[in-house]
């Protein structure tokens, strides 16, 4: 045996002994996790939105009295339909009858004194031309004529506004709609400006519905909107989304007026709307570093993208090209940055 192999042999045997191993290679590489991924186009959906929503009127008035007067008659009842000019409540006209008569008076009077003044005037003009009166009398005349004329437009006036007086006696309905309410009672003392009924408007009917701020811009583009209400549902078709937003409730007041047939004023339901951008469902949205988003295929490496606008448990919009790769299996154990093995996953239904 040749000197250094008995060396080499001594090595060993005393390496061993002292309880040493030898150095071993390095482990191999860890190899890249596998993922599946998804193109958003198959992934995005649009989910269903809804709103409360209820019926009204474009108008719904409070019919108060305009006159003070003792009520003789009301001739409607809580959810009876009205039309335009019916007659719904009969003061007592009596004062304003006797008002009426006096004013009528008063103009009759001042209408023959300008009958006098005229004729006075006329025979001023004509003694005048004859030089019979001073140029001094006949402008007196004039003046007269003009004092007594201002008296008739004064009386005319007065007797107009005596018969509108008479008129206030008789409410009549502004448009045709429904009553909604009755506050007052035959017998009662009305007074101007005190309520006595209230009428809903069944001319133009509209849905009005408090959307939230983050669902209006996919209202505003929805293609189909509808009402549901006791079972039914109705199409809508847009008149305005307000740009206010509520500072108490953080939502929008959305406006639709029926394509058909409307249910009754008051009535309340839903708003129901499919939002037009696509939509990633809650599961594959996570959260990395107090941030909301995805994982994302970015050549060999998965790259976290945040939705700014999504929350815990709820689907979010997100602005990507149909063709991005969204990592939907083993997401939960990815950081931003790792290289990855991507595999196509089942589609999502």
């Amino acid at each position: 045996m040749k000197p250094f192999v008995l060396l080499a042999t001594s090595l060993s045997l005393l390496l061993a002994a002292c309880g040493e191993k030898p150095a071993e290679a390095p482990p191999a590489a860890a190899a890249p996790p596998a993922v599946g991924v998804v193109r958003y186009a198959e992934l995005g959906y649009h989910p269903e939105r809804e709103a409360p929503a209820t019926v009204l009127g474009k108008n719904e008035t409070r019919i108060a009295a305009e006159a003070s007067a003792r009520i003789l008659a009301i001739t409607v009842d809580s959810g009876d339909a009205v039309k335009a000019g019916q007659v719904l409540v009969k003061l007592d006209a009596r004062d304003a009858e006797l008002a009426l008569a006096r004013a009528a008076a008063g103009l009759a009077q001042s209408a023959a004194r300008l009958a006098q003044a005229e004729a006075q005037m006329a025979r001023a003009r004509s003694l005048r031309e004859k030089n019979f009166i001073s140029a001094e009398a006949l402008t007196l005349r004039e003046t007269e004529l003009a004092a007594t004329q201002a008296d008739v437009q004064s009386a005319r006036a007065n007797r107009d506004s005596a018969r509108r007086g008479v008129d206030k006696c008789i409410i009549t309905a502004p448009f045709n709609g429904i009553v909604r309410g009755r506050t007052a009672q035959v017998g009662e003392l009305a007074a101007p400006g005190t309520p006595l009924l209230t009428l809903a408007d069944t001319s133009d009917l509209q849905v009005v519905a408090q959307v939230q701020a983050r669902d209006a811009e996919g209202l505003a583009t929805a293609g189909k909107v509808e009402f549901a209400a006791a079972g039914q549902t109705h199409a809508l078709t847009p008149l305005r989304i307000s740009g206010a937003i509520s500072r108490e409730a953080r939502t929008v007041e959305a406006r639709y007026r029926f394509a058909g047939p409307a249910p009754a004023p008051g009535t309340e339901g839903r708003l129901i709307w499919r939002d037009p951008r696509p939509h990633i469902p809650a599961d594959y949205i996570l959260r990395r570093n107090g941030r909301y988003g995805v994982f994302v295929l970015d050549g060999s490496k998965a790259s976290f993208r945040e939705l700014p606008q999504a929350q815990e448990g709820r689907p979010a919009s997100a602005d990507f090209p149909p063709e991005t790769r969204i990592v939907t299996r083993g997401r939960h154990a990815l950081q931003d940055g790792m290289v990855v093995k991507p595999e196509p996953a089942p589609a999502v239904k």
